[in-house]
């Protein structure tokens, strides 16, 4: 039988609803009490441990969650992505960000094609081109070595990189390889990021790798034109060839840039940007930062989990899990925002790129045939590294609206301190609040319990928690290149499950493609104005009348620019002259 268009018209879709009900009357008090609840609800794989016993959630209601899983068919979608059918129907591509960290031994196949050995043939040129460059063989145009990187890219080719970067800056493995060297992003158009990405850093040392798959994203090629201007009038044209590299598929225009053809790495049509960090996207600038055998182990850690996915029973799996509780939480109890809460500040990227991650994969209103969703898809992402993030936005989640938390934590710390005198150690402290913050969210802190604490009647009401508030708790080992791997694999597959339940694409992003084509009107509009004279048209009477209004003060603002730069020193000339007659 042909299963309905949409998983809300199951019976299965329609039990959870009803099953709501049920869990309004409890109170996670309560359900903290039942250990053989609790017990049930932690899982364990290569030493991370997942409890989402603070979840609002009984045994019956994973049971429930299960039974939707097994109807919205979620193990023959994972077994499709897996199995490279194309299931990015809207762009007729396979979804196969697995095969970029695959064992080189193993087969996953696109259009009848294995492509693992292609993966492996871009992996084995960046660890050759990364250790030239590392041991000096590859040098500059002025015979220098190259010790810093600017990697030139945005959105799926930015945040995911960085996320990485910064976990693994603290990392005393890959500090160890890093000594010496710098790597940096430049993201945003705005000619700001530009200046801080290049700030202190010297053309004759710097390689610069620009990151686009069709070498024409506007933002990105802008960026990359400045700094090969940045390059070339320190060093000369010639120098490009020596200071600039791609990530990129369009051979033709990388070699109109000016960059040898042979310095292009590759990725392909089956990766999304978002999920590209385990690609060159990532693992270029990350191996020239950090050497390619420590990349080499974040792509096995990003493995480990794959395999995970694949084959452990949804009881056990902790990406089906997270991801069924997600919908859990947006779909049926009706909270569509959720914070991911770091414990460590090398992960102070991650919430930024999960943000991207699954806003962008499941920002929908569309089911995969295009009918429109009768619920609530997609949710918000936030978040900030614990303890800042307690003097930030806690105050919302303990006593403002119900926000699900992530709580990620470890057991080692990258940077271990223990003062002499102190009663715990620094990770101690910081991993006390990890365990406390949960708690507290859960059991909150009612008014009899404020009156035994002898808590003045008027400040009760101010000071009472009603709890009942959901998180769930990560704990990895430590926070090595592998254990990033880890953490990003379970995002990416718990994101990927949330799409395949709810039934829509999580993997094309047509919603970024209508403010970009406005963008090329006002780019025209911008040009026409500043060199031909021509007036604001073609537009509503609030964006012409910004519009103007940005022409006419920039304008003024560029004439002080030039009275200031180029008739002061003319006058400064002038009056030095007088004063030595």
């Amino acid at each position: 039988m042909a299963s309905p268009a949409l998983i809300s018209e199951t019976e299965q879709w329609k039990d959870l609803k009803q099953h709501v009900s049920e869990i309004q009357t409890t109170h996670l008090r309560d359900l903290m009490n039942d250990v053989d609840r609790c017990q049930s609800m932690m899982v364990e794989h290569e030493g991370i441990f997942l409890d989402y016993s603070r979840q609002r959630v009984t045994k019956e209601t994973m049971g429930k969650l299960f039974k939707l899983a097994e109807v919205a068919h979620l193990k023959e979608k994972i077994e499709k992505m897996y199995s490279g059918e194309k299931i990015n129907s809207t762009e007729n591509r396979s979804v196969l960000h697995v095969a970029l960290r695959a064992a080189r031994e193993k087969e996953i196949y696109s259009d009848g094609k294995n492509v693992v050995p292609e993966v492996w043939q871009v992996l084995d040129k960046i660890k050759d081109f990364s250790e030239k460059v590392r041991s000096g063989a590859w040098i500059g145009a002025t015979g220098k070595p190259l010790k810093d990187v600017v990697s030139v890219g945005i959105g799926g080719s930015f945040l995911g990189p960085l996320f990485v970067h910064a976990a693994l800056q603290t990392d005393a493995v890959a500090a160890e390889y890093a000594k010496g060297r710098q790597l940096r992003f430049l993201a945003n158009v705005d000619p700001v990021d530009v200046a801080r990405s290049i700030k202190d850093l010297d053309p004759e040392t710097t390689l610069v790798v620009v990151v686009s798959k069709t070498f024409t994203t506007a933002e990105t090629m802008l960026n990359a034109r400045t700094l090969r201007e940045w390059i070339s009038s320190s060093l000369g044209a010639g120098a490009v060839a020596k200071h600039m590299v791609a990530v990129s598929t369009n051979l033709p225009l990388v070699k109109d840039f000016g960059i040898d053809p042979a310095n292009a790495f590759a990725f392909w049509d089956w990766v999304g940007g978002r999920y590209s960090v385990c690609s060159a996207v990532g693992v270029l600038p990350l191996s020239l930062q950090y050497g390619f055998s420590v990349v080499e182990k974040f792509l096995e850690g990003a493995r480990s989990i794959d395999n995970h996915f694949y084959s452990a029973p949804f009881e056990s799996n902790i990406p089906v899990l997270v991801g069924l509780l997600s919908v859990w939480n947006v779909t049926f109890l009706g909270y569509p925002a959720r914070a991911i809460l770091p414990y460590s500040q090398a992960l102070e990227k991650f919430a930024p790129h999960i943000q991207q991650l699954s806003m962008e994969s499941n920002g929908k209103g569309v089911s995969i045939d295009g009918t429109p969703l009768p619920f609530e898809a997609g949710e918000i992402d936030f978040g900030e590294p614990g303890t800042n993030g307690q003097h930030s936005f806690y105050q919302l989640i303990h006593q403002g609206r119900i926000i699900p938390c992530d709580f990620i934590g470890s057991v080692r710390s990258q940077q271990p301190i223990y003062l002499k005198g102190e009663v715990v150690s620094n990770h101690d402290e910081l991993m006390s609040n990890f365990f406390a913050q949960p708690d507290a969210l859960a059991y909150g802190k009612n008014p009899d319990e404020l009156l035994r604490d002898k808590v003045p009647d008027h400040l009760v009401p101010h000071k009472t928690f009603t709890g009942n508030r959901p998180s769930l708790s990560i704990l990895l080992p430590s926070l090595s290149a592998y254990d990033v791997g880890q953490l990003l694999a379970i995002y990416e597959h718990r994101i990927a499950v949330q799409g395949f339940v709810w039934g829509i694409n999580s993997f094309d992003q047509w919603g970024v493609e209508l403010g970009k084509s406005l963008a090329t009107q006002v780019r025209k509009q911008l040009h026409a104005s500043r060199v031909d004279e021509k007036p604001v048209q073609g537009f509503n009477f609030s964006t012409t009348t910004l519009l103007s209004r940005f022409l006419e003060v920039s304008l003024s603002l560029n004439m002080l620019f030039v009275c200031y730069y180029v008739y002061s020193p003319f006058m400064k000339a002038i009056k030095r002259c007088k004063n030595s007659i």
